[in-house]
């Protein structure tokens, strides 16, 4: 027989699993239809909120390239998706993944919270072509306004220091050390040996 008031304390009490935040990032074959992925989204999210989970955000990244071919596949469709949900339900929603065709990849990681969840930019569009012409002409309009002004700029010795000019003929700074590496070891003439 229990003590008594043992079971004063579970009264009312539920089991309670752990729900933990999850991410999965999925990969999905650039060939099937969006009606396709649209299925594979709403299954897994099926599959979490039957689990007791809750569904956050799913966020669409687009078609991308890849960096090596998967399944013969130059290109993938990514997706990102973050939810709360135990361990078994994480357990079966990539069980389903994994049986997929349609899943290139899938990858589930814990959420930290307040990381972004948007997608990379893609860096070769971001940059313009003519951005390494605007660099090099931008050093150059600087000096230009510094000689027509009449010491106006010569006051401050900042702006005079921050502007640096670089000869193609120069050395590199690194040459000098070399010479001063053949400066500090004694020169040995062949005939001068000590034995």
């Amino acid at each position: 027989m229990p003590a008594v008031g043992a079971d004063i304390e579970t009264v009312g009490r539920k089991e309670i699993g752990t729900l933990t935040t999850y991410e999965i990032l999925l990969l999905l074959d650039p060939e099937q239809a969006e009606a396709r992925q649209d299925d594979i989204l709403a299954r897994t999210r099926e599959l979490v909120e039957q689990g007791s989970g809750a569904w956050h955000s799913h966020d669409a990244w687009g078609r991308r390239r890849l960096a090596y071919p998967i399944a013969h596949k130059e290109e993938g469709v990514y997706h990102l998706v973050v939810f709360d949900a135990e361990a078994e339900t994480l357990d079966e929603v990539s069980r389903v993944l994994k049986i997929d065709d349609a899943v290139l990849r899938h990858m589930a990681t814990r959420h930290i919270a307040g990381s972004r969840t948007s997608a990379p930019r893609d860096d070769a569009a971001a940059v313009p072509v003519a951005a390494p012409e605007a660099a090099l002409a931008a050093p150059a309009a600087p000096a230009e306004t510094a000689a027509t002004e009449p010491e106006a700029e010569s006051t401050e010795p900042e702006a005079a220091e921050a502007e640096t000019t670089v000869s193609e003929e120069a050395e590199p700074e690194y040459a000098g050390a070399e010479e001063e590496r053949a400066e500090k070891e004694p020169s040995e003439e062949p005939g001068e040996r000590e034995e």
